[in-house]
């Protein structure tokens, strides 16, 4: 489990540099609020609760990292802490803690945060200079208008400040599929629904792909082994779905972006993939007996 979580944390490295170097101090006291909050709420409610200590495994420092990288640099610490204690302990230790938890904990923060505190991730700002900004997201919502995909595949777009780079996301994604801590149909399954949803409604679709959090959501969120299906063909069910959400909620949605509400609602629905995934097993097997015995 300690191998799984430190290579998650050195795949995130990439996108975690570049947050620093765009966003500076603020993100350094984002993600040093995100991971120690996340530790100490693990770590408090599991002694509170006198269940066995996992904090140190890196489970709780990888949800915090990945919860302080998907808000905005304007993002008040105290909502950050109170959010990244409220994934850790109503999204993950209430279940008993990893892998058996329903959602997936950074984006149960999240969530939180969005619902309990609307405009805390405002103003939006560039990075370096620090301006506020419309995200990319934003603005193609309002105007149609798409960022230069180079800028959003490179770096130097607004938006949350592990969304800056999905080159930099994109280097960690595939390490960790190499290392094969992800099930590469996810982030293949997730992305190319968008892609094709993108084409199909005369969308570029590079930009869909390149801005908003998708990346960071693809390789790093709907992976998590514990809220995603258990066989390949739910895994393929589930990605699609999730890029067709996506799709669906930033062309006719309410918010520029529905990434959050997607994948912690496909998390809501993969009991029910796997119940169904392994009756369809279990009746090909039976069928497969019984052409054997004839």
């Amino acid at each position: 489990m300690l191998k799984i979580f430190r290579t998650l944390l050195i795949a995130l490295l990439p996108a975690t540099v570049l947050a620093v170097y765009f966003y500076r101090e603020k993100a350094v006291f984002l993600i040093l609020v995100g991971v120690i909050t996340a530790v100490a709420s693990e770590a408090l409610f599991q002694f509170v609760f006198k269940r066995k200590l996992t904090y140190k495994d890196g489970g709780a420092a990888v949800t915090g990292l990945l919860l302080a990288l998907s808000v905005s640099p304007s993002t008040p610490l105290y909502v950050l802490a109170i959010a990244t204690a409220v994934g850790i302990i109503l999204g993950k230790q209430v279940f008993g803690g990893f892998p058996k938890n329903l959602f997936n904990p950074a984006l149960f923060g999240r969530l939180f945060l969005v619902l309990a505190f609307p405009t805390a991730m405002q103003p939006w700002l560039t990075p370096i200079d620090m301006v506020s900004a419309a995200t990319p997201l934003q603005v193609f919502r309002a105007s149609g208008e798409m960022a230069p995909i180079l800028n959003l595949f490179i770096g130097n777009i607004g938006g949350s400040i592990g969304e800056v780079s999905a080159l930099a996301l994109l280097i960690g994604g595939v390490y960790i599929i190499r290392e094969k801590f992800a099930n590469w149909r996810i982030p293949v399954g997730f992305l190319s629904a968008m892609a094709i949803a993108a084409v199909l409604m005369g969308q570029n679709p590079l930009f869909h792909l390149f801005s908003g959090s998708a990346m960071l959501a693809a390789f790093f969120m709907a992976t998590d082994p514990a809220t995603s299906p258990k066989s390949n063909e739910g895994r393929w069910i589930y990605a699609v779905s999730i890029g067709l959400l996506i799709m669906a909620m930033r062309l006719w949605g309410w918010l520029p972006e529905g990434t959050t509400f997607a994948i912690l609602g496909m998390n809501y629905l993969v009991p029910f993939i796997n119940t169904e995934m392994d009756r369809l097993k279990a009746e090909r097997n039976a069928k497969a007996k019984q052409k054997e015995k004839e």
